[in-house]
């Protein structure tokens, strides 16, 4: 294991985000996460294959002008001059993409506060990539998928942090752990001190990793989009409504929001939001929460391996934060009903291996 001597410890990858605080120019290559996910658990940025060939082809240079249009909108609407309060992020960058959160953090014509929340940006987005695959490890004992989350959320960066050294030594440490786990999947791989995800569960250990932003800060910003929202379809002269089948008002799709944010609005810890708003982010995110499960389920249909429907759970309910847990309804006998699942297949499928049978006799036997 890694030792954590400071938030980004020794792994270059990691230290990526502190250096671009601390160095003007420094080419910040802390991963920027994705993931996922339920979440996609915390308001990343979902793409569609066409968007993301579109972005890949932009110039770099293009990059940077949008990355600063974005971040000079986002301190106005905050009504903020910095991205940071007191070392801690306290601006939702998740409207950046990967290459804008990359040119934030790695070009000098941002102030230091501006890298430096970039950085942690991009560390959050690596965590929130791995906090499933990482719970769904503590109870499998299996690193695979951890570390098959960690690469393909490091292939999905944009060209100019794959080509950085950072970049380049991470991802092969995660190659090498991969090829280890080959032989002993329920061994941590010794790859070196490059390794990203080692290091995550070192910070995890010590309770060193990104703290998702205060619900009451998420809240806020909810209630300044909704009113952005209003305010644009009363311009237009149409009244606003969470009527889907309006012909005559707009309609405010709840459905875009992220859950995090859906989140803050059911529960409405700060009574912010009205009995409408409440109600049709509840509807939204029943339908995220039931979206996920449906593909959960979908993808473990395709599996020969009948836990697979429960790890899926498992892997879903560690990617979201508490609240988002609260706001879906889903309960910890909810995730403990998985486990159970996932402990009892097992434990058969291992007795009927033992009887002589094998993987896909049992799967036929369970009738898939």
């Amino acid at each position: 294991m890694v030792a954590v001597n400071s938030t980004y410890s020794t792994n270059t990858y990691y230290k990526a985000a502190a250096a671009a605080a601390s160095a003007p120019g420094a080419a910040a290559t802390t991963p920027a996460a994705q993931a996922g996910t339920a979440q996609k658990a915390a308001a990343t940025v979902t793409l569609s294959d066409e968007a993301k060939a579109a972005l890949a082809a932009k110039d770099f240079a293009q990059v940077l002008a949008d990355a600063r249009t974005k971040l000079v909108a986002l301190l106005k609407d905050a009504g903020r001059t910095s991205p940071l309060e007191g070392e801690q992020l306290a601006l939702d960058l998740s409207s950046l993409d990967p290459r804008e959160l990359f040119a934030m953090a790695s070009d000098d014509s941002f102030s230091e506060d501006e890298r430096a929340a970039a950085g942690i940006e991009m560390q959050r987005r690596f965590e929130a990539a791995l906090a499933g695959p990482a719970a769904l490890a503590k109870v499998t004992g299996s690193f695979t998928g951890l570390y098959k989350a960690a690469a393909e959320y490091l292939d999905s960066l944009g060209p100019e942090e794959k080509a950085g050294a950072d970049w380049i030594a991470g991802r092969a440490a995660v190659t090498e752990g991969q090829k280890q786990l080959q032989a002993d999947s329920k061994t941590l791989p010794d790859a070196g001190e490059d390794d990203p995800v080692a290091l995550y569960l070192a910070l995890v250990e010590a309770g060193e990793q990104i703290k998702p932003r205060p619900i009451a800060d998420v809240a806020t910003t909810a209630r300044k989009t909704l009113d952005a929202l209003y305010a644009e379809a009363n311009a237009a002269g149409k009244v606003p409504t969470f009527n889907k089948t309006t012909t005559i008002g707009t309609y405010i799709d709840m459905s875009k929001f992220d859950s995090r944010s859906l989140s803050a609005i059911v529960l409405d810890k700060t009574g912010k939001f009205s009995a409408d708003e409440v109600s049709a982010a509840q509807s939204a995110m029943r339908g995220k929460s039931g979206a996920a499960l449906v593909a959960g389920f979908q993808n473990a249909a395709k599996s020969s391996d009948p836990t697979a429907f429960s790890q899926n759970i498992m892997s879903l309910f560690g990617a979201m934060s508490p609240e988002e847990r609260q706001a879906a309804g889903w309960s910890e006998a909810f995730y403990q009903a998985a486990v159970d699942s996932y402990t009892t297949t097992s434990k058969l499928t291992q007795m009927f291996a033992q009887a002589g049978g094998d993987s896909t006799g049992f799967m036929a036997w369970m009738g898939k």
